[in-house]
């Protein structure tokens, strides 16, 4: 399942030789699209926590972007939320063994972090629907741009119906600024909640905020990712990510 894209660029799906770049990836872009390192040091729990579900329970809803064949941005996608909800369980109590082990050889900001994913998260993070998959992507500077976003999405749309999945969720980093948000909503996405997430506040001035987007997958004209509303005006838009 490839999509070729204009300027050198493809969609396919994953394969298991991606793994190490997609988790590299991860973490390139985990602080605000920027490396995660200087807010958590430990890439390989980073990593384990945000693509182990995806990369070993459901590898072929798993997509990359690529350029010149190197991975630039991916799309990890769920169907079965009631299986990523047990994995979440086990995977959740491995990995803080492993933090509580590292936990003394951190330096301050890793130590942070970890404190916030204890006493704030699970107040912070915006609730999602219970029984609707969900996917997140990434992308490096050099893959962020409406058409590769919409070559991503539409790849990724056009699997879910094929195995008869009529609705999907996401939840996104935003700023105060909603040039983003509209984005998706013109292509027929609807905010669900909003809430300000404070884990990167110590790093950047801005407000930051996670926001939960469901869409029904309905097809039009042979495109499931067709625009319900009219264009922004050019000044307003911008790249994905």
């Amino acid at each position: 399942m490839d999509a070729p894209l204009t300027a050198g660029f493809t969609v396919r799906q994953y394969r298991p030789e991606d793994r190490d770049a997609v988790r590299d990836l991860c973490c390139r872009t985990g602080f605000l699209g920027n490396p995660i390192d200087p807010v958590f040091e430990d890439r390989d729990l980073f990593a384990n926590f945000l693509t182990d579900y995806y990369l070993k329970c459901e590898p072929d809803s798993a997509f990359v972007v690529t350029i010149e064949d190197e991975i630039k941005g991916y799309l990890l996608g769920c169907r079965f939320p009631r299986r990523y909800k047990r994995f979440s369980v086990h995977q959740s109590a491995a990995l803080a063994a492993k933090a509580i082990w590292r936990y003394p050889g951190y330096r301050p900001e890793s130590r942070h972090y970890i404190h916030w994913i204890l006493l704030n998260a699970w107040r912070e993070v915006p609730e999602a629907p219970k029984d609707t998959g969900h996917f997140h992507v990434n992308f490096l500077s050099e893959a962020k741009s409406i058409a590769v976003f919409r070559a991503v999405m539409e790849t990724y749309f056009q699997f879910l119906r094929k195995k008869g999945v009529d609705r999907i969720s996401g939840q996104m980093v935003t700023f105060d600024d909603r040039r983003t948000l509209a984005l998706f909503e013109r292509y027929g996405f609807k905010v669900l909640n909003r809430s300000r997430i404070t884990k990167f506040e110590p790093y950047t001035d801005q407000s930051v905020y996670l926001c939960t987007l469901v869409k029904d997958l309905v097809e039009k004209d042979g495109w499931v990712l067709h625009q319900v509303r009219p264009r922004m005006k050019a000044k307003t838009e911008d790249s994905h990510g």
